[in-house]
Parts: C-alpha cells; structure tokens; sequence
C-alpha cells in the first residue's frame, strides 16, 4: 500500500514516502492506525540526531529541558482556549477510574505554563526558558493525511519562554531564537527569509486588541532590528499572539514553514500567571513559542526531498559501510575489528560479509546512499591501509590507515560538515 501511493509521485521528482520506503527509514500500518508514523532503527538514528541538533543548540542558550505526560483533564485546554478552538481535532480518552474527560495533547504549552505555575516567581528567575522533545496528537481528517508532511502523532522541539514585558527582554529572547535558527539551517543548506504571521479583522482570535496591536509592533521591530528579510501576512497569526514564521526553500525551489517563534499575552492571561517584580508587586509575564524544526516528521519530509536522501554524513543513519572480498577468515576479523572500532568512534558502520561478489555490494551500498564504503580484501589486511569509496556528491578521502579513516570521519561528524 506504501509503495504503490509513492509510486504515483514517482515522476514528480523526489518523494519523502518512496524514500523513507527505499531507505528502510519509517512504514505505517493498518493495524496501527493512519497518520501515526512507526520509524525503523534507521529513521531513529535521524530523529535522534535531528531532535538532538535541536536539543544541543537550546542548551547551549540556556533552556532547561522538562518533561510532561501525553494526557491531560480537559480543563487544561478549556482555560488555554484550545478546546473551544480545536475540539474537533482533540483524541479524546474515557478514563475507567474516574469520571474525568482526558484529552491526548495536541499543544505543550499549557502543560508547560502549569510547571511555571507550580511555584512563586520572581524577576530575578526571568526569563525561563523551558524545552522539549516531545510527541503531540491531532485528530487530523484521513483525506488530509500524506506522508510525513501531515500526520496524527507529531514530534516538535517545542519551547516555552517566560519574560517581563520589556522591548529590550523580549528582543533579547528573539536575537537567541534567531540565531539558533540561522545555526540549524546553515548546516542544512537551507536558505530562509521570515513571514510575519498578523491577526486579520476576523472573529477567530483571542485576547485584547491592544494586547495584539501591541505583540505585533513589538513582532515587527524585532525583525527590522535584526535585518531580517520579511513579509506580513494578515491573517496566518496563532490564535493567541502573532508570530515570526521561518519559509524555509528547498534545492527544489519549494517554500516551507518549519521554525516558528511567536508573542503571546493571551495564555498567561487567561492562566494568571504572575511575577513578583524588584517592587515587590505583581506583574504579568509574556510568553514566547518556538520551535526550531517545528514538526520532526514535516520537517524530515521536505529535508528528505531537499537532499534526495543523500544525508549528510553526520546525519547518515548508516555512515559506513565495510564489504568484505570474499569470507577469508582475516579478511572477515579485519572487516568486523574495523567494526569495532568505529562503533568505540560513535561512526556508525555496517558490516557486508554475504557472499554476494564485491560489485554487487558496492552497489547496494549505492542504493542506500552510504556516504563511504571500504571494501577489506588481502591487500587491506597486511597493509592496514583503507580506501574509502565516496558517495558521489561527496570528498573522496585519500587512501589512510584504519585508524586516520576512523579519526577523520568523527572529526567530520562531530563537525557536522
């Protein structure tokens, strides 16, 4: 069934289904259910090492990671607004001990208001920038269901930051955010300009106008002072705030929205959220959203097409991959030492000894687009010296011993060049 949806694209270009089905990354099933992606140990290496990019750069900005469950009473999303908003796209779970109404979250950011509820604040804490890496659920329609692009369970880098109402406070969190983002897409190759995300005159948002009138002033002086090249689009705003929203352009020439940060005076609102400012009065605090890939599964469909599924080495589920000649009893203990030692470098590597000849293995390791393949014969063994055939949109490397082959490519890895 996977297959033959793909196949109807197959001329189309490249196609993030039939590439996650050649590449051994993700597959769905009937049983399972439509939109919820199951992802092999491969995809799993590019979720791990994309959701960790995310994570690493937070970190270094001073996000502390936190964790929350995947259901909550429906009186969490009533206060947020999201219930009346979203109802219809709400999974709803009948608990067999209570007689409370659950909900499967289709949003983080109440949950995450809930911990900085949790306790007294001051405004020597602000701000707090809470994250994580997490899975969400919305009941999207089947018709609407396409791959990775749209999907039930979708896994977001979110992030939840609580500052003072103050343009310098607020700039300050959007230059982090910004840099973050020209970070990640640099190494992705990817070019982006920013889509100011404004309220239209329709009925369909919340909050006072002046709060929004306000929020998108400050929205659209944060752009101009950080020289980024932007648009405003009325209309496309969160229904709580408005938003910068990253359009991301793929080696296709397509237009995407992946990365968000957005302003909102509404939640903290409606949720009472106080600080205690250096007057020891009340105050209330802003909230800004961001994500940095935005959804893990959108986000790896367009990367996926963007790239054809040639990844990068440091993001290769399968770095390299070791063929052997022939199944010599030294050429095969040299083939699986190599192994070894890859795996003490964190290079992630696959072993070939089948039977197949040399020719057949290079190829398949062409199929799956492995960025290097050695191939171990008696000449490598008594040299102790490799030559690593190259992916072809990728450096060769010159010949080297083992241990420099190894050292170069977690250099490069690690690097993520």
């Amino acid at each position: 069934m996977f297959m033959d949806e793909a196949k109807t694209e197959e001329n189309k270009g490249p196609d993030h289904r039939r590439l996650g089905y050649d590449l051994d990354l993700f597959t769905f099933s009937d049983l399972v259910g439509p939109g919820l992606p199951l992802f092999t140990p491969r995809g799993t290496v590019l979720r791990d090492e994309l959701l960790g990019f995310s994570e690493e750069l937070q970190r270094k900005h001073g996000y502390q990671k936190v964790a929350i469950p995947h259901i909550t009473k429906e009186d969490l999303y009533k206060t947020s607004g999201h219930w009346d908003k979203f109802g219809h796209e709400l999974f709803l779970v009948k608990s067999q001990e209570t007689k409370d109404q659950m909900v499967l979250k289709p949003m983080n950011c109440p949950h995450h208001i809930e911990i900085y509820a949790s306790r007294p604040r001051s405004y020597r804490e602000l701000p707090i920038r809470y994250f994580e890496n997490t899975i969400q659920y919305r009941d999207e329609k089947k018709g609407e269901l396409n791959g990775l692009s749209r999907v039930r369970s979708i896994s977001i880098d979110d992030a939840h930051i609580f500052c003072r109402l103050d343009e310098a406070e607020i700039e300050q969190e959007f230059t982090i955010i910004m840099e973050m983002i020209k970070e990640m897409y640099k190494v992705f190759g990817m070019e982006f300009r920013a889509r100011l995300s404004f309220r239209d005159d329709s009925a369909g948002y919340l909050g006072d106008q002046k709060n929004w009138d306000l929020a998108q002033k400050t929205i659209e002086d944060v752009a101009k002072k950080l020289g980024l090249n932007y648009e405003v689009a009325e209309g496309e705003a969160a229904f709580y705030g408005p938003k910068i929203d990253i359009m991301v352009t793929d080696s296709l020439g397509r237009e995407w929205q992946c990365a968000t940060e957005q302003l909102d005076f509404v939640m903290p609102e409606r949720f009472g959220l106080t600080y205690i400012d250096k007057d020891g009065k009340e105050q209330r605090p802003v909230m800004i959203h961001k994500a940095l890939l935005g959804s893990f599964e959108r986000f790896l469909s367009v990367y996926l097409e963007h790239t054809n599924g040639n990844f990068p080495l440091w993001l290769a589920p399968e770095q390299l991959r070791i063929a052997t000649l022939n199944d010599d009893e030294a050429i095969v203990k040299t083939a699986k030492d190599i192994m070894a030692k890859a795996a003490e470098q964190g290079i992630r590597a696959g072993l070939d000894d089948s039977n197949e000849s040399v020719g057949k293995k290079i190829r398949e390791a062409e199929v799956m687009k492995i960025p290097y393949t050695v191939v171990i014969g008696g000449k490598e063994v008594e040299s102790g010296r490799l030559s690593a055939r190259g992916r072809s949109d990728l450096p060769e490397l010159p010949e080297s011993s083992i241990d420099e082959l190894l050292q170069r490519l977690s250099d490069d890895s690690k690097s993520r060049k």
